[in-house]
């Protein structure tokens, strides 16, 4: 059946929006009711971002993009660097505060909106746009970037985006007309200070995550273990027809070097104290039901967790949608270019789907913790390079994993490791809660 609802010639807002979209009854605000204003009005910067060449050898300042935006914060765990002379870096140095916009992407990602709390020289791409608030004007930022994230946010920034063929934009002079209900200052510093909250309880996560790691390396006498790739290396013939294997980076001698450390510390090959979760799901079975399917793009890799999902019937799951998690369980990229995505399964992904890209570990004699922090670790990530293999997509192939050597901790210290890493998980969890608070406490303001 067709919808369709009836627009007034005084409604179309002086004209200058015709499209059908921008009228659906979905966004309608009662704008009479309260103080509301236009973004715009209090603003001192509407600023675009840099278009320059980014790279990932660190040269230059970190420059922000919209992958870097999450849970409506700028966090620079994968950052990417430009090299820009000085005077240019100063009219887009980011400051404590700002709050960056993404104006294009597919319709998903327009608006993602994170405000930056890093102390950090850093500047930010041409996708987003920095807003900074005028002094005493009336609104704080935070109380900004939380109400763009906030239903009544995105309601008015699905309602300016301008479609085309999978993609999306909303610009500076439309993002400036986005209104805002003026609430008292004293709700908005309650705002902030939940702001404030979340992000000390996303840094606390990472520093508790650092702490995992160094004592992993520390115990495996690994604590700042650096190799240098070798221009030249002589291999025995023996060698290669042992490994089946005649590319040059695989005989790559730091691999060699690794692995003579991690023999000295109790080392099993994998397949003896994990097991490799075979991929055998099949989706098809209930192709009426609901699954949440994890991707590549779903792992946050600073601190092994699953970070989001999306949601497929079974029958129209991709066919490599084979993996149904168990808490527990690590997953782990099989695919060179992205080996770092490692995440624990926790309760709340239990049963979820991933997809084949993943290995799937099931610890015997190692704790989850440990065997992700092992996981996303020098200890392992060596060894998958070592062993990709392929022409068009480089990859560890699911035979070779045998190959790959663990050292098994004592006890103690795989506990202690595991107490950490919980509570890192435990303080990220808490952070995703005080944002959630926050955007509600704004939404029921507005509603009463």
């Amino acid at each position: 059946m067709i919808t369709y609802s009836i627009i007034r010639k005084s409604e179309l807002e002086g004209g200058l929006r015709l499209d059908a979209e921008y009228y659906q009854p979905e966004y309608f605000i009662d704008f009479s009711k309260g103080n509301w204003r236009p973004i715009g009005s209090f603003l001192k910067t509407c600023q675009y971002g840099l278009s320059q060449a980014m790279n990932d050898e660190k040269k230059g300042y970190p420059m922000f993009k919209m992958d870097d935006i999450n849970y409506a914060f700028l966090f620079d765990d994968e950052v990417r660097y430009v090299d820009i002379p000085e005077k240019i870096f100063n009219d887009f140095k980011l400051a404590k505060n700002d709050v960056l916009f993404n104006r294009v992407n597919s319709e998903e990602f327009v608006g993602r909106t994170g405000i930056f709390k890093l102390d950090l020289k850093s500047t930010f791409a041409s996708y987003l746009i920095r807003l900074q608030i005028k002094d005493n004007s009336g609104i704080i930022p935070d109380y900004l970037n939380i109400f763009l994230n906030s239903k009544y946010g995105l309601k008015q920034i699905r309602k300016f985006s301008r479609r085309a063929v999978n993609q999306a934009n909303v610009n500076a002079e439309e993002l400036k007309e986005i209104k805002i209900p003026v609430l008292s200052i004293n709700f908005q510093k309650e705002i902030e200070k939940l702001s404030n909250e979340s992000w000390q309880n996303f840094e606390l996560s990472e520093s508790l995550y650092s702490q995992a790691e160094d004592l992993l390396l520390e115990e495996l006498d690994l604590k700042g273990f650096k190799v240098e790739e070798d221009l030249s290396y002589v291999v025995n013939l023996s060698d290669v027809k042992s490994a089946h294997r005649i590319d040059a980076e695989y005989f790559q001698p730091k691999y060699e070097k690794l692995i003579s450390r991690i023999k000295n510390q109790n080392a099993k090959p994998l397949e003896k104290v994990i097991e490799n979760v075979p991929a055998r799901f099949n989706s098809m079975a209930e192709p009426e039901k609901i699954f949440h399917y994890v991707e590549l793009a779903n792992i946050n890799s600073l601190i092994g967790v699953v970070d989001g999902f999306s949601e497929v019937l079974g029958k129209e799951a991709p066919s490599r949608a084979k993996r149904i998690l168990k808490t527990g369980d690590v997953v782990v990229s099989s695919v060179e270019g992205s080996l770092e995505k490692v995440a624990l399964v926790d309760k709340e992904q239990d049963g979820y789907l991933a997809s084949t890209g993943f290995f799937q570990f099931r610890s015997k004699e190692i704790l989850s913790e440990v065997l992700l922090i092992l996981a996303k670790s020098l200890v392992f990530q060596m060894q998958l390079e070592k062993q990709c293999a392929g022409t068009i997509l480089t990859a560890v192939p699911k035979e070779a994993v045998k190959n790959v050597l663990i050292p098994i901790l004592p006890k103690p210290i795989q506990q202690k490791i595991a107490d950490l890493v919980q509570k890192s998980h435990e303080a990220r969890k808490k952070a995703k809660e005080l944002l959630d608070e926050a955007k509600q406490k704004v939404e029921k303001f507005i509603e009463r």
